[in-house]
């Protein structure tokens, strides 16, 4: 619809304008009623601007972990001005707004064509990129109903650059209970502590490496579980296929000391008998239950 358009390019311009010059919430407001005077006087849309602007506000901080979860190599403050509040307004939409108004397709597609208006020349790629990352975690809600524009459509099978990444099922031993040692993500699911491994670093040294620091524990390797890939986002390099390789690892039970970086906002130790009850993602789970298999053969 041409007004929805008009009403983000609105709130889009209120944002950029607020976020260059790192004002306050307030003074955010107070731009927007100024750029709706001047832009868009009597325009027939006003509380669908207000509540998308008010809602980017009141949801920022939540939506920049899910932006650096999602391009997990590009820190919040790296990525322009611009291209941020792109995705602010195209994540509010996509998860927080009401679907039967605003279908995720939609609020992918009016981010990618904001990108395509107001960006730069790798603005669009990487908006849907980042975007269809996050619809990819939602399960790909409406992805069976049909699109007038299919050129944008997050395709994950795009051949891509591999790094490769090692993790693990992190376990202790407290007397006669075993516990696993898990972190948790902006998006609301348990998952396994992993990192970056080094050209020319050994797997298995790189693994260690990597839960020491997102965890603060040192392991001993033990059994190898498997490995998956999927996909992440990089503004200027693109897609990059990240494949994981897994082991179970073996850990004093001593306090987690969680490293702060984005998309990570809690790790904890659990019991075995608690761990099938949390929220996984689909391709982690078997690692998770091939782990716990192992352990009670012990």
């Amino acid at each position: 619809m041409a007004n929805r358009h008009l009403s983000r390019s609105i709130v889009l311009q209120s944002l950029f304008e607020w976020d260059f010059g790192s004002k306050n919430s307030t003074e955010a407001k107070s731009i927007f009623a100024r750029n709706v005077d001047e832009f868009a006087p009597g325009h027939g849309d006003f509380s669908f601007m207000e509540n998308l602007i008010k809602g980017v506000l009141e949801k920022q901080k939540d939506i920049d972990l899910i932006i650096e979860k999602a391009a997990p190599d590009w820190p919040i403050d790296k990525i322009s001005v611009i291209d941020r509040n792109i995705l602010r307004i195209g994540l509010y939409e996509l998860l927080f707004a009401d679907r039967t108004q605003v279908p995720p397709k939609v609020a992918i597609n009016e981010a990618i064509e904001l990108s395509k208006t107001f960006g730069g020349e790798t603005s669009s790629k990487f908006v849907n990129g980042v975007l269809g990352a996050v619809y990819k975690e939602l399960g790909e809600p409406g992805k069976n109903e049909t699109s007038k524009d299919n050129k944008n459509k997050f395709n994950p099978n795009t051949s891509v650059p591999i790094e490769n990444l090692g993790g693990a099922v992190v376990y202790a031993k407290d007397g006669e209970d075993i516990y696993l040692a898990l972190v948790h993500d902006v998006f609301g699911r348990w998952t396994l502590s992993k990192g970056k491994i080094e050209a020319g670093v050994e797997l298995e040294k790189g693994v260690k490496e990597g839960i020491k620091d997102e965890l603060g524990l040192d392991v001993k390797i033990k059994d190898k579980l498997g490995e998956n890939e999927y996909i992440a986002y990089h503004p200027e390099k693109g897609k990059t296929k990240k494949h994981v390789v897994y082991y179970l690892a073996e850990s004093k039970f001593k306090d987690i000391k969680r490293e702060e970086k984005g998309g990570l906002d809690d790790a904890k130790w659990f019991k075995l008998a608690d761990i099938l009850d949390l929220n996984f993602y689909n391709d982690i789970l078997p690692l998770v239950t091939k782990a716990i298999n192992i352990l009670l053969k012990k």
